[in-house]
């Protein structure tokens, strides 16, 4: 599946329904919704750039290694009571809080002289239950956004995981019904094709969810007991995200250059909170 076409959820909604099919279901759980959303009072065609200027890349992907951390329920959960704390509020989620853990540790380990350096990290972020009304459970279509946190490279490392955190946090919060529907209809206005160039040396970006159903695909041979990616499309400062088997765990899959992933597993602070 082009993942142009399909997000993680259906992606995973698909496996999900193939599995119930292969056991001899008559019937699946969640028939796929058809039906197309799309902004209102759009004119169309939508002109797609094309020309050889618009459409040409010549970022070439540097080497990666990957590298699988393993959080448990147990460890997120003083994560995020630590963030919250420092932040002396409870609306930082466990992820929001696990992820600031591992962006601040990959910005420790780039050694980033220029302490003025900014940093980002790009959250995609889905629209479904963003959009007033929400889009249907079984909605089969690629409905993910992008937003991008910007910082400096000494605030990372110095303001403190609460700091990090909450800045996540605000961040996911412009992801408004509002703000989505504008950012389709100016998308249609000026559409522009997203590059593999925008992965810079100082960004991460983040995707999939703890939240999907993985391990109730059972084929016939039994329930998968880890879930991973494979080999393609990885690229410098790609982290994705799957729950693991036992509840409120979770996987997080990092790809970097070899370097800043040596540096990471003798990072002390990060490896404190990651189970062996």
């Amino acid at each position: 599946m082009n993942h142009a076409v399909v997000d993680w959820s259906c992606f995973w909604q698909f496996f999900n329904s193939w599995s119930e099919i292969a056991r001899g279901s008559d019937k699946i759980s969640r028939p796929p919704v058809l039906n197309r959303w799309f902004p209102s009072d759009v004119n169309c065609p939508i002109r797609i750039p094309f020309s050889s200027e618009q459409i040409s890349d010549t970022f070439v992907l540097p080497k990666v290694e990957e590298m699988v951390f393993h959080f448990t329920k147990e460890k997120i959960a003083k994560l995020n009571a630590k963030a919250n704390a420092q932040m002396n509020t409870t609306t930082i989620s466990s992820l929001q809080a696990l992820l600031a853990h591992l962006w601040r540790s990959v910005v420790r380990c780039q050694n980033i002289n220029d302490t003025n350096q900014e940093v980002k990290y790009v959250f995609l972020v889905s629209a479904r239950p963003r959009l007033q009304p929400p889009l249907p459970e079984g909605y089969f279509g690629n409905t993910i956004n992008g937003e991008t946190l910007r910082a400096m490279a000494e605030e990372v490392v110095g303001k403190g995981l609460g700091w990090v955190a909450w800045q996540m946090n605000k961040a996911i919060a412009l992801q408004t019904n509002d703000g989505i529907r504008k950012l389709y209809e100016d998308w249609v206005k000026n559409s522009k094709l997203l590059k593999m160039s925008v992965l810079t040396n100082n960004a991460l970006m983040t995707s999939s969810s703890p939240r999907f159903n993985v391990y109730e695909n059972d084929f016939g041979w039994g329930k998968p007991v880890a879930v991973r990616t494979g080999i393609a499309n990885k690229s410098d400062g790609k982290i994705t995200v799957f729950p693991r088997v036992e509840e409120g765990s979770i996987d997080v899959e990092v790809c970097l250059l070899l370097q800043k992933l040596v540096a990471m597993r003798d990072d002390e602070e990060f490896m404190e909170a990651v189970t062996l």
